[in-house]
């Protein structure tokens, strides 16, 4: 009965039921089927002439479509998800703190606050399960298991440095985006420098073979987008992680902060008696110069 009316709930109650659960799949084109896929609904009713949940906010950016809803009553009610927003279905939890126990986590039941009043505390899933001496360690080392895709690639991990706090969250129905990954040191295996993107020429090639030669997610050789996230190259960040991490718009902000560390790095040292750091030479071409001009004594 639910199937075939799209009402949720019992024959005799069908003024209290829930209508909508199910509904015919949009087949008239393949970009109708996408978005009649990727719908989502605001469980407001439409008469009302409410501004402000139909109005668009910026924590939209990069999982809402900005563009596509309804004129009329639905407008601002109905949304789509933009088309790479991914929502996790979840994994599980247990792995991760085994591992992390392997790397020197003390549990909580072990821990003892008076003496180690400055370690960092982890949760999982909103669960405290332990604290860590060195988080910025455990942190890079859990991020390279996801970046090679031992661990889930849904698992988002955010450090709070401020609160000292590590938080792991491998739930469903966390709303994720993927992003380019920035290498932060130097990497010896594909030779990428540091503050430059880790997708190559090699992954570049990979994928114009997969389209050349029309390979198969079957296929051996398929490298294709599962190929690109176990190289590490695409991760997949949700919301709470994106506010902790740095993200470059365009390439040319990349290029920018490449030439502002570049000019730091040369310009900046320390002098002789190494007690004060010599201030950057401006010559009028650097990037955080001051503007200086005329005092008004008018």
């Amino acid at each position: 009965y639910s199937l075939a009316t799209g009402n949720w709930g019992e024959q005799k109650k069908a003024s209290s039921s829930t209508a909508g659960v199910s509904q015919v799949l949009n087949r008239y084109t393949f970009s109708s089927t996408l978005s009649h896929l990727r719908r989502t609904n605001t469980p407001i009713g439409r008469d009302g002439k409410l501004a402000k949940p139909r109005q668009l906010h910026n924590t939209h950016w990069g999982l809402v479509c900005p563009a596509e809803t309804p004129e009329g009553q639905a407008c601002g009610l109905v949304k789509n998800l933009s088309l790479m927003c991914y929502v996790s279905v979840g994994s599980p939890a247990e792995p991760i703190k085994e591992f992390m126990v392997q790397r020197n986590m003390e549990l909580l039941e072990e821990y003892e606050p008076g003496s180690n009043p400055d370690h960092t505390k982890v949760f999982i899933n909103g669960t405290w399960v332990g604290v860590h001496n060195d988080p910025a360690h455990l942190v890079h080392l859990v991020q390279e298991l996801r970046r090679r895709c031992i661990i889930s690639h849904e698992v988002s991990l955010v450090r709070e440095i401020r609160d000292r706090e590590f938080k792991i969250f491998s739930d469903a129905g966390r709303v994720m985006r993927p992003l380019f990954v920035i290498e932060q040191q130097d990497n010896p295996e594909t030779n990428v420098p540091q503050g430059h993107l880790a997708l190559t020429k090699e992954h570049i090639r990979k994928l114009e073979e997969d389209a050349l030669y029309h390979r198969k997610k079957d296929d051996d050789e398929y490298f294709g987008w599962d190929g690109l996230q176990n190289s590490g190259v695409i991760e997949y960040l949700d919301a709470e992680e994106e506010e902790s991490a740095m993200i470059c718009m365009s390439p040319e902000d990349l290029e920018d902060y490449r030439q502002q560390k570049a000019e730091v790095k040369l310009r900046g040292g320390k002098d002789k008696d190494k007690d004060e750091k010599v201030e950057p030479v401006d010559d009028g071409r650097s990037l955080n110069a001051r503007v200086k001009t005329k005092i008004n004594t008018d």
